[in-house]
């Protein structure tokens, strides 16, 4: 939404088959139109969107094996009428599985945006998907602290409770940007399982400047990001 807000074409894929959120993150309830070869994104908030969460129940389980993942992930690839975009957003699950290397694979990626809270158990995945990356030769567009702060709206207090840092410390570590900190604040759990993004519930809010300033450093670094075809190497 930070990317479209800046002007930009934007589609959105969610990538995680097992746990897809895009459906209650964005009040979709309604499947996808197909003319038996293509599938139609579904179109909110100025995005062009598509998950697998849009053709199953929420609760029903995705008890899948590896292939069947990769199938999926090559389908909405592949089979959906994108149409033109400036950036097509790929939202993964946390870890190296099967979701992150079909798409390392099979799609020409101009980066990748790590997101991690600061704690060190975390930030134990993110180094993680960081070497994934470069692995396949894709660029790290930069780190993202998530659930950085949390301001006590009674007192003011900053409190720190997944500790604070880690994730401008991992970045400096691996040589890559520090795009900023996203703080943990209700209104964004709120907003977001109401189906209305704080960037739309609330877009000239603290909460939507943090998204954007972030977003601004991405479209930053997707313009001078450069990067050969991916290839897997295995040591």
């Amino acid at each position: 939404l930070g990317l479209a807000r800046l002007g930009l074409k934007v589609g959105l894929l969610d990538a995680d088959i097992y746990g897809p959120s895009l459906p209650r993150l964005l009040d979709i309830h309604h499947k996808p139109e197909s003319d038996g070869k293509k599938i139609k994104p579904i179109e909110k908030y100025g995005l062009k969107t598509m998950s697998i969460g849009f053709l199953v129940k929420e609760d029903e389980a995705m008890i899948w094996r590896g292939p069947m993942v990769q199938s999926a992930l090559t389908q909405m690839l592949n089979d959906v009428l994108w149409g033109p975009l400036d950036v097509l957003v790929l939202d993964m699950p946390p870890g190296t599985g099967d979701a992150q290397l079909t798409i390392a694979q099979r799609a020409p990626l101009k980066g990748a945006v790590i997101v991690s809270t600061p704690q060190d158990i975390a930030l134990i995945d993110a180094r993680k998907g960081i070497a994934m990356f470069k692995k396949t030769q894709v660029p790290i567009l930069g780190v993202v602290e998530n659930m950085s702060v949390f301001v006590c709206p009674d007192c003011g207090h900053a409190h720190h409770i997944f500790g604070h840092g880690g994730a401008r410390e991992t970045a400096e570590k691996v040589g890559a940007p520090f795009l900023g900190e996203i703080p943990l604040v209700p209104r964004i759990r709120e907003t977001s399982d109401a189906g209305t993004p704080v960037m739309v519930a609330a877009a000239d809010g603290p909460e939507a400047m943090a998204f954007l300033a972030v977003a601004e450093k991405v479209a930053a670094a997707l313009k001078v990001a450069d990067r050969p075809a991916p290839r897997i190497i295995f040591e």
